[in-house]
């Protein structure tokens, strides 16, 4: 048996998180000793090998509960393992674009700011100065009636 600080250095988890995790009952196998400290046996560790997984990959807590209580029902729940796999994995195809279009608005920005240094283009960056730029670039900018609002 492990207490929480021996399954910190085997999983390579955070004390916090352990306890996080157990709260959330993400760790089905779970014991207590006579003073209520959290113990853990090696069912218990691979619980928390498995949370640890499914967390790096994005998946929200709800997600991993869910999962966590599909294993515990059994292979027959298999299928629906799989789909909320699949379904987690299009979510992050879709958080993986929404990334990709973040960092190529990024590279623009560097870009316009690398001009701006090498003095060929005017700091267009602060909003306190659109006032007085506002002609360079009125496709971007709100029109009056809505500036004032």
């Amino acid at each position: 048996m492990h207490t929480v600080k021996e399954a910190a250095l085997i999983t390579g988890l955070t004390e916090h998180a352990i306890r996080f995790y157990t709260d959330k009952g993400l760790v089905p196998s779970l014991q207590r000793n006579q003073n209520n400290i959290r113990m853990f046996d090696e069912e218990s560790i691979n619980w928390l090998h498995g949370v640890k997984c499914l967390k790096q990959s994005g998946m929200p807590i709800e997600i991993i509960k869910t999962y966590v209580d599909l294993c515990l029902e059994g292979d027959s729940t298999i299928p629906q393992r799989c789909t909320l796999m699949m379904e987690h994995k299009e979510a992050a195809l879709i958080k993986l674009e929404e990334a990709k279009q973040h960092v190529a608005h990024l590279e623009q920005k560097t870009a316009l700011y690398q001009a701006i240094l090498e003095h060929r283009s005017p700091d267009t960056t602060n909003p306190g100065n659109w006032d007085k730029i506002q002609h360079m670039h009125s496709d971007v900018f709100y029109s009056p009636s809505v500036r004032k609002a």
